[in-house]
């Protein structure tokens, strides 16, 4: 046993979080922690880690275990160059290297032959120190680095880059790398897979999978859960419950085991309905007396079951349309997208060509950075091309769901960013609307710039549905999401009956909805049939082609 869990409760101002939390993590163990928002999955990953104190309960750790845990931009010196960084991995290693160099430089000191005591005990440190560094792996820092490095997607990137000039995305990423390199006996990873794109996703499912250490992982990615972990502890209702096999196995597990208890309860109350009543009808009778009071000795010792508890109240919703459109959508034909780059215009993508038409469900994929979401308000009309043409259909009303959230107004109200937005509706309607958006009572009086991620991605949506557009182009609307409004979302997209152009990493998300995934390059757009499995499947058959055409 690496580490075990007994009881552990947390409250933050009066409110429970977690309470009487049990969990036990085995060697080699691959765990996905999951819940709804809010839930305390994180808080539950820092107490573990003793970044946060806990209230009530115990926590055994094995004896010398190292944990790791991925925080946001874990323990980089922002000063540092990537390469540097890395190389901290290895200090008590490179330590020793040194020491080993110094022994070779003192060894071949003339003075030495004839001190032959000397000699043989500076031999037998260097071949002591020399055995444990191959042992270590001291030889191969740099090849692990490298390969770390280039699986985690800095394979085009100088080595001397200082971490302070990376995006968000790309620290992140290498906090990653770090942690990894660390081998620690458990890796703690609180969403690891945001900013990954499916190459970067690929090589770390692969490398993660074959992980000698145990995992426990915080995920909203449910094809990353059902990759790799073979254990789910689900928090709910500040509770922790374990499930054994990947996501797709717990999912089924919960509604069988859900379904068994409440047939097993409405028997279980039928049968005490029954006892109750014999009791009350003969308890008083001289001939039946004494079979009614053992009748009521046996209700007494019957171990009830729990009332089965109503599901937590989730989000709804749904797209309508206010009328169709014609059946062409979009054409784009010949475009090309270009920015500025310190008083030079430099190309983003050029000959993009492709076109939607009406119930298509699109999805637009590519490498990060390759220009995604700058294509999308390029059809919005945000920017300008410089050249081609984007032709709209007839009828086309389009709505436009921003992963920033940046068209949401900071300084508004949960209410009066839909009531401005439609301001001929009731205030009873808007409050319909936004109940099915969990925004309840008290809630919609609360301020934008106080949301969480999660809660402005909700408030976004309410406005997306209440437009009725019958063009909804969405750029990762599964973002901020807990896996179960995901859900909720894949269901209402999947019975909207207009045309869906989005982008998403969700590779879950991409199986249940497309249709077509557009790939995105620099000099134009390749057309896939089918969804993200699909895409894949036709990918590698292609990339087998090529091989063979080359050899």
């Amino acid at each position: 046993m690496l580490l075990q869990l007994k009881g552990i409760c947390k409250s933050y101002l009066g409110d429970t979080i977690l309470s009487n939390i049990s969990m036990k993590i085995e060697r080699g163990e691959k765990m996905g922690l999951i819940g709804v928002n809010g839930v305390g999955k994180s808080t539950l990953l820092k107490i573990i880690a003793g970044d946060t104190s806990y209230d009530n309960g115990e926590i055994n750790i094995g004896k010398a275990m190292k944990i790791g845990y991925l925080r946001q931009h874990s323990g980089l010196q922002m000063d540092n160059t990537i390469w540097s960084e890395m190389l901290n991995v290895f200090t008590e290693l490179r330590g020793v290297e040194q020491e080993l160099r110094e022994l070779e430089c003192a060894m071949s000191e003339p003075s030495l032959v004839d001190n032959t005591v000397k000699f043989d005990n500076m031999m037998n440190r260097y071949a002591t120190k020399s055995e444990w560094f191959m042992e270590q792996g001291g030889y191969e820092i740099e090849a692990k680095i490298r390969r770390m490095l280039n699986g985690m997607g800095f394979k085009n990137k100088s080595m001397n880059t200082p971490i302070h000039k990376l995006s968000g995305g790309q620290k992140t990423r290498l906090a990653l790398a770090k942690i990894l390199l660390e081998q620690p006996d458990l890796l703690m990873l609180d969403e690891p897979t945001n900013h990954l794109d499916f190459t970067t996703l690929a090589w770390l499912e692969g490398y993660l999978r074959s992980y000698p250490g145990a995992i426990l992982v915080v995920s909203h990615d449910r094809y990353f859960l059902d990759s790799l972990v073979n254990v789910i502890y689900e928090i709910e209702r500040t509770e922790a419950i374990r499930y054994t096999g990947n996501y797709s196995k717990y999912v089924e597990s919960k509604m069988k085991n859900r379904d068994i208890h409440a047939k097993k309860y409405n028997l279980q109350q039928q049968q005490i309905g029954k006892m109750e009543d014999y009791i009350q009808r003969n308890i008083t009778m001289a001939t039946s007396s004494k079979s009614a009071k053992n009748r009521r000795k046996q209700l007494e010792r019957i171990e009830r079951l729990e009332k089965p508890k109503r599901d937590l109240k989730q989000v709804q919703m749904s797209f309508p349309l206010e009328k169709p459109s014609h059946k062409d959508v979009l054409q784009v034909r010949d475009m090309s997208i270009s920015f500025m780059e310190q008083y030079e215009q430099k190309s983003l993508m050029k000959h993009i060509n492709f076109q939607l038409q009406r119930g298509d469900k699109v999805a637009l994929i590519g490498p990060n950075g390759v220009g995604k979401s700058t294509l999308l308000k390029t059809l919005l009309k945000d920017y300008q091309p410089d050249s081609g043409v984007i032709e709209w259909g007839h009828g086309v009303s389009i709505g436009y769901y921003d992963q920033e959230q940046s068209t949401l107004h900071p300084d508004n109200t949960v209410l009066n960013e839909l009531w401005s937005r439609f301001p001929h509706s009731e205030e009873a309607s808007i409050r319909s609307v936004l109940g099915n958006f969990l925004f309840t009572s008290e809630d919609v009086y609360k301020k934008i710039s106080s949301l969480s991620g999660g809660e402005k991605a909700r408030v976004a949506l309410a406005k997306l549905m209440l437009q009725k557009a019958n063009v909804l182009m969405m750029d990762e609307p599964t973002n901020h999401l807990d896996l179960f409004s995901k859900e909720v979302l894949e269901q209402a997209l999947l019975n909207y009956e207009g045309t869906l152009f989005f982008i998403s990493h969700d590779r879950y998300f991409l199986n249940k909805l497309a249709d077509k995934m557009l790939e995105l390059h620099s000099t134009g757009v390749i057309a896939f049939n089918g969804n993200y499995d699909d895409y894949v499947t036709a990918k590698s058959q292609n990339d087998k082609q090529s091989l063979l055409l080359k050899s």
